[in-house]
């Protein structure tokens, strides 16, 4: 009897082996690495950069007129300024100063951005305008990505293109919303 039951349990916890590590050997795709700018000359990024879209964070959700903005501390680091008003434009204000770290001081266009110490979430600068008045920034995982400006609006053609722009890096456009901003 006690042959039996052992029997009957052995199948289905083999068949469930079996599952298990044929699904530890399928080959899922990967995505490429994304591949940064070249070169950024980290004075000329400085300042304010208005966020014209985004796959946004959760803090995000309902963001109006958001705003970050980048200072370069003696140290090497960035200090940034990130606020936006939410649910509307006279929605409370709020405010987040997570500090950047430039990881690949080659291009600039690697950073660690911390908001909560010890963790330091990728942000890359995938794209930037010759004249320093658009930039996508993004990450490997293709799930966050800001379109930003120095100033509040685009034309729907600039618009447009920096869209395609992320679509071409992988991202998927129907997750990209609008944070609505007005001029100052």
């Amino acid at each position: 009897m006690a042959d039996g039951i052992r029997r009957f349990l052995l199948v289905p916890l083999r068949t469930l082996f079996l599952c298990v590590l044929m699904a530890g050997c399928q080959v899922m795709p990967a995505q490429s690495r994304l591949e940064t700018v070249r070169s950024v000359d980290l004075k000329r990024f400085m300042g304010d950069w208005y966020i014209i879209a985004s796959i946004p964070t959760f803090i995000e959700k309902g963001a109006f007129a958001g705003i970050e903005s980048y200072a370069l501390n003696a140290d090497g680091t960035v200090a940034t300024t990130f606020t936006f008003r939410k649910g509307g434009f006279d929605g409370p204000q709020k405010r987040y100063t997570p500090k950047g770290f430039i990881v690949d001081s080659t291009t600039n266009a690697t950073w660690g951005m911390r908001f909560i110490w010890p963790i330091k979430a990728e942000y890359l600068i995938l794209d930037l305008a010759p004249d320093y008045s658009t930039t996508i920034i993004g990450r490997n995982k293709r799930d966050y990505l800001w379109i930003m400006a120095r100033t509040p609006v685009l034309t729907g053609d600039e618009y447009a293109a920096l869209v395609r722009k992320a679509e071409s890096y992988g991202y998927d456009a129907s997750l990209i919303r609008k944070v609505p901003q007005r001029m100052r």
